[in-house]
């Protein structure tokens, strides 16, 4: 297996290449002339052409360097490889017969060779190369079956906890692993060794595949910077490698982890973003010894606030959600995690008017965050009386009752999909902000609306579902090739909602930067080589059509809206003009939720939102009728 540990040098891929199209030649010239190769004229025709060898030659090494068809890995020679072979023969043989018609033409009146044997050299020359590949791929798999090759490893950090990765898979010997280098951020650690490892530059890490066939990269940085993480991972796919990273430092023991603790890279590490600066002192007064209601506190985004929130050290933190299972499971998390945390779990529904009373009286919170809501745009669109019953009337009980019991401040979690609505879902929630909003003007609470969109993780949201399918073995289902969307970690989105939170008077409307949007498609691929498989191979990815209500790119601000800066930034404030007078027709809203008359519903909402225009949804034929 010696053979194979190490890349073959390019200059003898590409000598051997040209040997083969020498003895293609020849071969050619043997088929073309009867199999005779002691014939007089056979060895006439040669006589003419050996005078011009060096030319056959120059030809076929300058278009193959060009097509670059030695830089593969032969033993790996794949689809892509067999292309550029075939392009890179086919056009040699075409400039040689260009040359040919050039002499014919314009100097003496004669051809290089006959045109018959340049279509078998083409023929043959591809033939023979293509096969001696796979000649090698064959022996190199056969002997991977019998051989105790080793997984080449590259361990990405040269610190303390890159050192105790090393000495991991070194120590296992169950695992047939070999750590060949580290690479390291660290200018200064170039070039030198650590325990008898060289130490690489990042930039180096695609040499380093191709000179020992590196098989996994070991990330055992903790934090790495979240730019050079990406392009990292980035690379990993492009060549193929597959991404592990050390556990979390709280599951070791003794200082040392087992090589079974290695966990896969998951898309959400080459979509997270540089830690947030949080304005901790102020995040502190706002939350220290105060009673913080959390609604939907059982959601991704409620419990994410929830264990935000234990940090800053809350005199009480009521849970409010209906989902009783989630509840169960999010209380042990808090008993394990945040032992010291008061915490009261209630259950209940925000559509309850008597139980939400009953809950603001009882515990006189001072910060509500109303987390509260209804998210999946088809299902909503398939039940608008349900949505707004929960994403309109929920909010404007709870917005009420904390209004009448002088609660200090509410902080509404809206979402990217209120803003120029195409969906049920989406309107629902652009209503709701604009009862909140004008709730703000008089009340002595203070009324605050943070508007962000889609975040990694949450429950229903397309990376679980993605991973879920290709654990299934596929396909992956897209709506749309064109489909786009912003993406936030569960605790950055968290982190803002605290931030928000401190800032301003009440009666604003703050909008996260959500970074740049990703393509749902280039999404689904990455997830795919991360897993380790082959796109439309391994998993198939399945283009269904949009779903109702659903947009192609989604948006932060809507078209009248403009945005103020504030003192972070990642948050703005959407300069948007408060509507007013829209109770009236809040309330009829509510009032058809149990007519269950849904166009009705639709067609109000609509008129309270102007700019709700419905997509791929039987609504449509409402806008229609304006």
């Amino acid at each position: 297996m010696r053979i194979f540990k190490s890349r073959t040098p390019r200059w003898i891929i590409i000598v051997t290449d040209l040997f083969i199209n020498l003895f293609a030649l020849l071969f050619a010239y043997i088929i073309r002339f009867d199999l005779d190769s002691q014939s007089v004229l056979i060895q006439e025709e040669w006589d003419k052409f050996s005078n011009y060898l060096w030319l056959f030659i120059a030809v076929k090494f300058v278009v193959f360097y060009s097509f670059q068809i030695h830089k593969g890995l032969v033993r790996h020679t794949s689809t892509q490889d067999l292309n550029r072979i075939f392009f890179a023969v086919s056009t040699s043989s075409l400039v040689f017969l260009f040359l040919g018609a050039i002499r014919y033409y314009y100097i003496d009146g004669y051809y290089f060779m006959p045109t018959s044997v340049v279509i078998v050299e083409f023929l043959a020359s591809f033939s023979f190369i293509v096969g001696s590949r796979f000649v090698i791929k064959l022996i190199y798999l056969e002997s991977l079956k019998s051989s105790d090759d080793f997984e080449n490893i590259v361990i990405y950090g040269a610190g303390v906890s890159g050192l105790i990765t090393k000495k991991t898979v070194q120590n296992d010997t169950r695992n047939n692993q070999k750590v060949i280098c580290f690479i390291d951020d660290n200018s200064k650690l170039w070039d030198t060794r650590i325990e008898g490892i060289k130490v690489h530059g990042p930039h180096e890490l695609k040499k380093l595949y191709y000179k020992h066939n590196i098989d996994t990269v070991i990330i055992a940085i903790q934090n790495p910077k979240a730019e050079r993480r990406k392009a990292l991972l980035d690379e990993c796919i492009e060549l193929k490698i597959k991404v592990q990273k050390v556990p979390n430092p709280k599951s070791w023991i003794n200082g040392e982890f087992s090589s079974k603790q290695f966990v896969k890279a998951k898309i959400e590490d080459l979509l997270g973003r540089e830690e947030i600066k949080l304005s901790v002192e102020k995040i502190n007064n706002n939350i220290f010894g105060k009673k913080i209601l959390v609604t939907g506190a059982a959601g991704s985004i409620g419990s994410g606030l929830v264990k935000q929130i234990a940090n800053f050290n809350p005199e009480l933190v009521i849970l409010f959600d209906q989902a009783e299972s989630a509840l169960y499971d999010l209380q042990w998390e808090l008993r394990e995690s945040y032992p010291n945390l008061n915490y009261e779990i209630v259950i209940g529904d925000v559509t309850h008017d008597k139980r939400v009373k009953n809950l603001i009286e009882s515990f006189k919170p001072q910060i509500v965050y109303h987390a509260a809501a209804y998210k999946h745009v088809p299902l909503m669109e398939l039940n608008p009386s349900e949505a707004v019953k929960t994403n309109i009337l929920g909010t404007k009980i709870l917005a009420d009752q904390c209004d009448q019991n002088k609660v200090e401040k509410f902080i509404f979690i809206s979402t990217d999909k209120a803003v120029n609505p195409t969906n049920v879902m989406g309107a629902s929630k652009r209503a709701a902000e604009i009862y909140v909003q004008a709730k703000n003007a008089n009340s002595n609470t203070q009324y605050i609306t943070t508007r962000f969109g889609n975040v990694l993780g949450s429950n229903g949201s397309v990376i679980p579902l993605f991973q879920k399918q290709i654990e299934n073995g596929g396909p992956i289902t897209i709506t749309d090739e064109r489909i786009n969307r912003f993406f936030m970690s569960i605790p950055e989105a968290c982190q803002l909602v605290l931030e928000a939170g401190t800032m301003g008077n009440g009666g604003e409307i703050y909008v996260f930067d959500m970074g740049e949007s990703v393509k749902i498609i280039d999404l689904a691929k990455k997830m795919i080589s991360l897993s380790g498989l082959t796109i439309n191979k391994d998993i198939e990815i399945k283009i269904t059509g949009l779903r109702p209500g659903e947009k192609l790119y989604e948006e932060l601000l809507a078209n009248e809206e403009n945005t103020i800066a504030t003192h972070h930034e990642k948050i703005l404030i959407a300069k948007t003009s408060v509507k007013e007078n829209m109770n009236e027709k809040i309330d009829k809203l509510i009032d058809l939720i149990d007519s269950q008359q849904n166009s009705q519903l639709v067609l109000l909402l609509k008129s309270i939102i102007p700019e709700y225009l419905s997509q791929n949804s039987e609504y449509e034929e409402l806008d229609k009728n304006d």
